[in-house]
Order: C-alpha cells, then sequence, then structure tokens
C-alpha cells in the first residue's frame, strides 16, 4: 500500500507492506500491480489522477490523516529581520489559505465523489469497527515507539492529545450530531 510516514507505520504493524511513492508514480503502481491499495487526498484528486482504472474500492473513514493544514516555513534571523507589519501580512496571507484550501477542497470532493460513483462505478466501503480497532491499537504502538525516542515528541503528543481530548468531547455534542442529523433530515447519504 502507498502509504509514506506514521500511517505507513500503522499500517505496518497490521501485516500491509507501505510504500512511499511520489504523487506521479502512483497511478502506474496501481495499474500494474505493484501496490494494492492507496492513500490520497480526495475524490477531486483522484478523479483527475484516473486512480478508479485501478482501484474500484473507496475505503472510508481514513485513520491516519482527518484533515489537511497547511505551513509556511522560513529562517527564523530573515523572519525577525522584517518589519512587524510585513510579518502581520504574511500571517493574514497564510491564516487565508489554510481557511480556504479545506472549503475548496469540502466543496470539490463531493462533486468528484459523486461523479466516481455514478461514473466510474466506485464502490464506498465503511471501515467495520474491528478494522478500526485494529488501526487504533497500532497507531498507539506506534506513538510509544516515537515518544520513546524523542523527548520532542513526546511533549507534543501529551500536548496534542490533551486537545483532542477537550475538543472531542465538544465535537461529540456540536459537530457529528448535527451533520447527522442535518443529513438524516434532508436525506443525504452517499
Amino acid at each position: 500500500m502507498r502509504i509514506p510516514g506514521l500511517g505507513g507505520d500503522v499500517m505496518a504493524k497490521l501485516g500491509a507492506s507501505p510504500v512511499s511513492l511520489p504523487g506521479g508514480q502512483i497511478y502506474e503502481n496501481l495499474m500494474s500491480g505493484a501496490i494494492d491499495a492507496t492513500e490520497w487526498v480526495g475524490p477531486w484528486n483522484d478523479y483527475f489522477l484516473k486512480f478508479y482504472e485501478a482501484a474500484k474500492y473507496y475505503y472510508f473513514p481514513g485513520m491516519h490523516e482527518p484533515a489537511s493544514m497547511l505551513a509556511v516555513g522560513m529562517n527564523k534571523s530573515w523572519w525577525e529581520s522584517l518589519p512587524k507589519s510585513d510579518q502581520a501580512l504574511i500571517r493574514a496571507a497564510a491564516h487565508q489559505e489554510n481557511d480556504r484550501m479545506p472549503a475548496e477542497y469540502n466543496a470539490n470532493n463531493g462533486a468528484y465523489l459523486d461523479k466516481l460513483i455514478t461514473e466510474q462505478g466506485i464502490q464506498v466501503r465503511e471501515f467495520n469497527d474491528d478494522v478500526y480497532d485494529a488501526f487504533g491499537e497500532a497507531a498507539e504502538a506506534v506513538f510509544e515507539e516515537v515518544r520513546a525516542h524523542s523527548d520532542l515528541a513526546n511533549r507534543v503528543h501529551e500536548s496534542f492529545a490533551k486537545s483532542r481530548a477537550e475538543v472531542g468531547r465538544w465535537m461529540n455534542l456540536s459537530d457529528q450530531p448535527y451533520l447527522r442529523q442535518r443529513n438524516r433530515v434532508l436525506g443525504v447519504k452517499v
């Protein structure tokens, strides 16, 4: 399976052979059978890369990358040499693009998921609880290994886990029930 990084480490714990391929090489490797599966961005990108020619099943929910965010990096001394007004402009532009990107992807992913299903015969399948529980156990093992080798990773993980619990509790009351009920009332289905 083409899945790099920590997600690949999780899949390896479950018996997969993770492969890290650049995006431009995924299609040819799917078509040749060199890989059996891939993770990629979403339906919008998958459609244009024609993954549907080799992979007819679309599994959800993903376990390794629930959302995307953008980042900008630069040399610290260069950043500090900028006037505060230029720093504010760069921050504002970075925030704007980071906010705009998921809106653009959500809109296009919805439209292209429909195209994959109706035009290309893709079948959408949901991972069952047993599979997802295995993802969770393997992910925890990977996190433990990474944390054991890096104090920074340990501190980042502890901070993230605390925030995830707090935000997760709120989302269980707000976003998830709202979306479930809205989609039920409106008849929105895959």
